[in-house]
């Protein structure tokens, strides 16, 4: 198939939808076009002042986006293809980017406008299946880590914590030491499958988003096919008439009838388990564990962080290691890492944390609330070189915890009911 030609269409048929760390997205809302219609654009970005020195030749051809053959070749071995997007190619033209860049910066966050921009020197960028728009409301969550970690690899110093409060509600107490908003939001009542857990979870979502004015980026609402607010009256009207009989915007209602709707949404669907199973079975040895085993196995110096001696895999090597992952992964001793098993521990970890940085979207499927449809987005492909900054920010998050005298108890309902078999196994 041949892949769309993004001058095609003009940069003022795109709208601003929303942005992480590494892509921006843009919504199609011009005529009627095969290729675009119906589709997001997912850009990548480049900090200022920075462009990936493999796209800096104009005569040489770029490869796709990586984020198509991973979820292609990777990510739908794992997650049923109904809950993924579609993802093409799309062919760039840096004009038709430095316009859009004159035409839609100014609806980008102002902080993010400090960091980062539109990588215009890329050739190739990503359409998607899009969401958000052709519906009246959208719902993204970004539910985050699902589980604790084992103890049998954690230190002596951080093995009550780390069993004790979950990593997000750990980083939260962080991130509000360093001026960061707060929020009571903890995934582990997400993930749990009890509907009053789940309920909490949904609104703790809804009120930090709500009392962060709609910033917090682990919930987004969007309304015909726009970010909406909570300070914008029109925005609120609109997921009042969805959501409640009275069409009431009194927020604590409001916020009622968001947490009842999603709660059944999300209980029916299998997705947040699916996504707990995959984030605790891939990173099975925590940061700590396999720190331990990188520095038995590496021969590089002992200064160097974790793996950054290591190269990133290639797509053939994602595809073996996916296939060893679902037939041999649960043979292996891993309360004994091989060294052998290195360069698998390194990789499972990093899938781990595309699990643990994934969103959902969930849309309605007629009109009214009643079903939904969940869809799993921004499953990019990570880093070996990001496994020593994870490390480094592991030792802080916990090394603050330890001292802010806090004391959060989050239940991993998992591990519970894994603990009730183990007891009960013995007594049989």
């Amino acid at each position: 198939m041949t892949p769309a030609l993004i001058t095609e269409t003009k940069p003022e048929d795109w709208t601003y939808v929303s942005e992480g760390g590494v892509t921006i997205v843009f919504l199609y809302r011009g005529p009627h076009n095969v290729q675009f219609s119906d589709h997001v654009l997912r850009l990548r970005k480049v900090a200022h002042g920075l462009s990936d020195s493999t796209l800096l030749g104009t005569n040489t051809e770029q490869p796709d986006d990586p984020m198509i053959a991973f979820q292609e070749n990777i990510i739908s071995k794992l997650v049923p293809s109904e809950f993924l997007p579609s993802l093409t190619v799309v062919v760039l033209d840096e004009v038709w980017l430095r316009s859009l860049v004159v035409l839609r910066d100014g609806d980008r966050p102002s902080k993010r406008r400090q960091t980062d921009q539109i990588d215009i020197r890329r050739k190739k960028g990503v359409l998607a299946t899009d969401l958000i728009g052709g519906t009246p409301i959208a719902i993204e969550i970004k539910p985050k880590w699902g589980f604790l970690p084992t103890e049998c690899h954690l230190s002596p110093e951080s093995v009550t914590l780390k069993t004790t409060t979950c990593r997000f509600c750990m980083h939260t107490s962080f991130r509000m030491e360093q001026g960061g908003i707060g929020t009571t939001y903890c995934p582990l009542d997400l993930f749990s499958r009890d509907e009053p857990r789940v309920r909490k979870a949904l609104g703790a979502l809804w009120a930090g988003w709500y009392e962060s004015g709609g910033s917090l980026n682990n919930l987004r609402l969007f309304v015909e096919g726009r970010m909406a607010k909570p300070d914008d009256d029109h925005s609120m009207q609109l997921l009042a008439h969805f959501f409640t009989t009275d069409e009431s915007t009194d927020i604590q209602n409001l916020r009622e009838s968001f947490t009842s709707a999603l709660a059944q949404a999300l209980l029916d669907s299998p997705i947040l388990p699916l996504l707990s199973t995959l984030q605790r079975t891939l990173d099975i040895l925590d940061v700590e564990g396999l720190s331990k085993l990188y520095t038995q196995t590496s021969s590089s110096s002992s200064c160097d962080g974790l793996g950054s001696s290591v190269p990133d895999p290639s797509m053939e090597e994602w595809k073996d290691f996916v296939e060893v992952y679902q037939s041999d992964h649960h043979s292996l001793d891993d309360t004994v890492p091989s060294p052998g098993h290195l360069r698998y521990y390194l990789m499972a970890y990093l899938l781990s944390a595309t699990f643990k940085d994934c969103s959902i979207i969930i849309r309605p499927k007629s009109a009214h609330v009643g079903s939904f449809d969940a869809t799993i987005i921004d499953m990019d492909i990570k880093s070996m070189d990001r496994l020593w900054k994870w490390e480094k920010l592991d030792r802080e998050i916990v090394e603050h915890y330890e001292n802010s005298g806090s004391q959060r108890r989050c239940i991993d309902s998992q591990r519970v009911r894994q603990a009730v078999c183990t007891q009960l196994s013995k007594w049989r």
